[in-house]
């Protein structure tokens, strides 16, 4: 890829900007190192300037234009053209750059999705012979004074570097182990037995020295012995042609021998994996109908963080639903200016527009599985904001967005993920067809019945309130509970703009387990506590 035009502007560098809520958009140089896997730029740290570095391979996507919250927030003075997002693996904020121009922007954005690819194809042989390259970098970056020395603070950036979410307790307390010296300071052979105590896996090493034996060399033959443990039809041929691909020693693979770091390289492999791997694509009947099938679902889905005081980002949608989240929640309140809102009511949570939700759900539904997505709407907004709602949702999601029955679909059974493919389900309260009450005035079904339904939710959060309310410092618990006033008057009732986008997902308080054997409605959905399932299943024996 060296002669890859992106690629060779990547390495030359470019001038970018990080676009933050915080401070004016300061320009830094961003460069990719020779070994083709690292990125390098200057920032700040603690006040003082550092040069930091992220890994290709923890990246997790690349979106261009004004596709992340940060962007859509604090990226208007940029044209969205010279706009693209990093999106990181695990918990790793996202990094939001505007470029000078809109050709080094496409340069960046398309040379990154090709070093991504490129490492993805990367055999783990491959992968390891860039890590020493690698990971010297982040050491001389890591070591801000360069004194070819680390201290704990130094480590603790390093760690960071490589994306690794360690316990600063468990840190340290391996950093102690390691300092030999007793001076605060790892070098040499003490910084090189960190990196390794950071990779060890006692487990792994037990179970190989009790199939290879003193000499703690695996031959093909105790390889199979494993696997057959392992319960795996293995023979010897299967054995040494594992030992050829896993094996990093090159004399131990010419001998048919398997060393330590191979046997964890193997274990640790796709191919080492519990999950049958055929099994990682769609293995099942997906023909049947929709409530046979366990979906995975979010509950809270708009919270970065805890309950309480958190922050509420259309990003943690994105994320639910890249992980394979098929069901997704939207607790929705009265906003201001007519804009309905989506947080946890009743907290220090911060807010989201539901307008915003819907468009990262239309963007990322079907990015990771065609089957249908959920929206769990918890309404708790009036007639008018409601109405706001479905007309979002109709506008932003299209086609996408499901508002009649199939046709040809039997009524008295629910179409399957394999009829639903691409389309959004929107489940809530439904009006009774035909309407007997006047346009937009009927109410919803007693409160009193859907209390008992919510009401593990509700212990849950009184109790995380109760634990949080020391961490929420100067904010009394009056604070914490006075959006009790921003449910609207009329939120006890449901527009007919909104129930109209009600299909097969119809919420109803659970009638009882008798009345739903003998009356099955499949596109009725309740919602109850363990507390009250473990109740029902009691009375019925």
């Amino acid at each position: 890829l060296t002669e890859d035009e992106d690629v060779q502007r990547m390495l030359r560098g470019s001038l970018l900007r990080k676009v933050k809520s915080r401070g004016v958009p300061r320009e830094r140089l961003f460069r990719l190192q020779e070994d083709g896997a690292t990125v390098c730029f200057e920032g700040r740290f603690g006040g003082a300037r550092s040069l930091q570095s992220f890994s290709v391979m923890h990246i997790e996507g690349v979106r261009e234009g004004h596709r992340s919250e940060g962007l859509r927030k604090y990226g208007a003075a940029f044209p969205e053209r010279h706009c693209f997002t990093i999106v990181f693996k695990g918990k790793r904020k996202n990094l939001d750059l505007a470029a000078r121009s809109e050709e080094d922007a496409r340069h960046w954005v398309q040379g990154l999705t090709k070093l991504m690819g490129r490492l993805q194809a990367m055999s783990q042989p491959e992968k390891l012979d860039q890590y020493p390259f690698w990971i010297h970098g982040v050491l001389q970056r890591a070591d801000r004074n360069k004194d070819n020395k680390m201290s704990f603070r130094e480590v603790k950036s390093m760690l960071r570097m490589i994306n690794i979410d360690m316990d600063d307790v468990y840190a340290y307390k391996l950093f102690k182990e390691c300092d030999r010296s007793g001076n605060e300071r790892l070098e040499g052979r003490e910084l090189e037995e960190f990196c390794r105590r950071l990779l060890r896996r006692p487990e792994l090493e037990e179970l190989f020295g009790r199939y290879s034996g003193e000499d703690r060399v695996l031959s093909a033959e105790e390889l199979r012995d494993f696997l057959q443990d392992q319960g795996e039809d293995a023979s010897l041929r299967q054995a040494r042609a594992i030992i050829r691909t896993y094996e990093l020693n090159e004399k131990a693979r010419q001998q048919d021998l398997m060393m330590l770091d191979g046997f964890m390289m193997y274990l640790l492999s796709a191919a080492g994996d519990i999950l049958n791997q055929e099994h990682t694509k769609v293995h099942q009947d997906m023909s049947q109908p929709l409530c046979h099938y366990f979906i995975s679902s979010s509950h809270n889905t708009y919270l970065t963080r805890n309950q309480i005081g958190g922050t509420s980002s259309t990003e943690a949608y994105v994320r639910a639903l890249m992980a394979g989240c098929r069901c997704v929640e939207l607790d929705c309140w009265e906003g201001s200016d007519g804009e309905p809102i989506v947080y946890h009511g009743h907290t220090l949570t911060s807010k989201i527009l539901f307008r915003d939700v819907i468009e990262s759900i239309r963007d990322y539904a079907f990015k990771q599985s065609p089957y249908p997505v959920i929206l769990s709407l918890e309404n708790h907004c009036g007639l008018e904001q409601q109405a706001t709602m479905a007309r979002h949702m109709r506008a932003i999601l299209g086609d996408m967005l499901l508002t009649q029955p199939l046709e040809e679909q039997d009524p008295h059974e629910l179409p399957s993920p394999e009829q639903l493919k691409g389309k959004v389900l929107v489940k809530g309260k439904k009006l009774p067809e035909p309407w007997h009450e006047p346009r937009g005035v009927t109410s919803l079904p007693d409160p009193d019945e859907e209390e008992e339904e919510e009401e593990e939710e509700e212990e849950e959060e009184e109790k995380l309130q109760e634990r949080s309310s020391r961490r929420v410092r100067g904010c009394p618990r009056a604070v914490v509970l006075e959006d009790r006033d921003v449910l609207a008057k009329d939120a006890s009732q449901v527009a007919p703009e909104l129930s109209a986008v009600v299909v097969y997902c119809q919420a109803v308080p659970f009638p009882g387990l008798a009345h739903a054997l003998h009356h099955p409605r499949p596109y009725e959905m309740s919602s109850f506590s363990e507390r009250k399932a473990r109740k029902l299943i009691k009375e019925a024996g």
